[in-house]
């Protein structure tokens, strides 16, 4: 892949032009010095933008391109090794595009109907389906409503989605609001618990590391924790896919290579100290997901040879299901038994990690269902700032297999998190594998 613009601040001129995505509801137009990125559906407008994003996903454009042969199609991505989006050239800007969008009720209500309906992805999954749901918001809906009003019209269209990668995220009035919904059980009801979330992540993270003793190592910049248990049992636990370097500029070449450095250091130095282990527990019950190539560089420690781990495939881009490989680490592997538990909790990139760990024959899942939210983020900005982000992607196992919304079912019940113990039962669950895996 090649970036779109490059170290001289010029873009590369073999993409410049207008280009429109299949699926995504993406324009770019590309000219020497930069990239204006429209969204395109019904309408077609250039939103506007902060500073900053208002998440990791709206903070970052399309970077890098590859030329398909015939000169009129190009492969673009966000981050290097992420999703390849194709866009097709077009002869010109088409006549419904416009710098400035209205942003009057009607307008903002519409393309967010637009938004879902050419996008979203689970309808099927998380009825009621598209059409009930714009009838209810367009009922909502009343010329000069104030933004309070509109907020809550679109937020009334969201009910019952129970997809934690959905979101409205906007400012109403001063405030900042956020609409979404799917945490699972666990979450709300630590959330809810005396002390909250807070108290509970120390409580686990304290449990853990004394259980560990000597052997135990809390790295990443607290996103990954190793060790081994009683000499026989290797124990990786990861928080999240991604965040291990206290790098800011998220989603360029130079974060990437960071990350996935620090990564691979950390997981030589843990996979050096799991050699001749009877088993190895990869911890995944409190993954909060994060960056797919970190989801995919994880699985390559446990295999010698590259097998497909999912596929994805955007909704409306007419395009067949996009393979993604699993291949070995280059570093040292263990290609012994595997556990890898999981819980309500364990979302997005910590799915996708477990969905490609499930192809591999030597892991048995434990634990609990996942959540059941595995599309990346498709962030897209209203006419009047607010932004949506929606699931859009479908992913798969190899032979098909959605679970979106569902989650991967264990092969072995365990309550990582229960009611009663919501600290005490995480370790209890832990070495419950260990002497499983001792026994075998």
């Amino acid at each position: 892949m090649t970036e779109i613009t490059t170290s001289t601040g010029q873009t590369d001129p073999a993409v410049r032009g207008v280009w429109q995505s299949r699926g995504y509801g993406r324009l770019l137009r590309i000219g020497e010095t930069g990239v204006d990125q429209f969204e395109i559906g019904d309408a077609c407008y250039l939103p506007p933008r902060d500073t900053a994003g208002q998440t990791e996903m709206d903070s970052v454009s399309y970077r890098f391109f590859r030329m398909l042969p015939d000169g009129e199609r190009a492969i673009m991505q966000l981050l290097r090794g992420d999703t390849n989006v194709v866009f097709d050239r077009l002869p010109a800007m088409p006549e419904i595009c416009i710098e400035e969008a209205p942003t009057d009720p009607e307008f903002v209500a519409e393309t967010f109907l637009d938004m879902f309906e050419r996008h979203y992805a689970f309808f099927d999954r998380r009825p009621p389906d598209h059409e009930t749901r714009a009838q209810r918001l367009r009922a909502a809906i009343t010329p000069g409503m104030d933004d309070a009003a509109l907020w809550d019209a679109l937020a009334s269209y969201m009910d019952g989605l129970s997809d934690s990668h959905t979101k409205l995220i906007g400012e109403v009035n001063g405030e900042r609001r956020r609409v979404q919904d799917g945490l699972g059980e666990t979450l709300p009801r630590m959330r809810a618990s005396d002390g909250g979330e807070t108290r509970w992540l120390i409580g686990l993270l304290g449990q853990t590391l004394e259980s560990l003793g000597d052997s135990a190592h809390h790295t990443g910049r607290d996103r990954i924790v190793w060790g081994v248990i009683d000499g026989k049992v290797g124990y990786l636990q990861i928080f999240q896919m991604g965040g291990f370097t206290d790098r800011d500029d998220f989603g360029s070449d130079a974060w990437a290579e960071a990350e996935l450095a620090e990564f691979d250091r950390i997981m030589d130095e843990a996979f050096d100290a799991f050699d001749g282990m009877d088993a190895v527990i990869v911890d995944l019950s409190n993954n909060r997901g994060g960056w797919d190539q970190i989801a995919k560089a994880l699985p390559g420690r446990f295999t010698d040879e590259p097998y497909v781990g999912f596929t994805t495939q955007a909704q409306g881009s007419q395009l067949a299901p996009f393979p993604h490989v699993i291949e070995p680490a280059d570093g040292p592997r263990f290609t012994g038994p595997v556990y890898a538990l999981t819980s309500d909790v364990t979302v997005s990139g910590g799915e996708l990690a477990m969905l490609a760990l499930r192809q591999n024959p030597r892991v048995t899942q434990a634990g609990q269902t996942t959540r059941g939210a595995y599309s990346t983020p498709l962030a897209k900005r209203l006419p009047n700032g607010w932004l949506v982000e929606l699931s859009n992607e479908v992913f798969a196992a190899p032979d098909g297999t959605v679970y979106e919304e569902f989650g991967l079912e264990p092969d072995i019940d365990l309550q990582p998190y229960p009611p009663s113990e919501p600290v005490a039962g995480h370790w209890k669950a832990v070495s419950a594998l260990a002497e499983l895996a001792r026994q075998k």
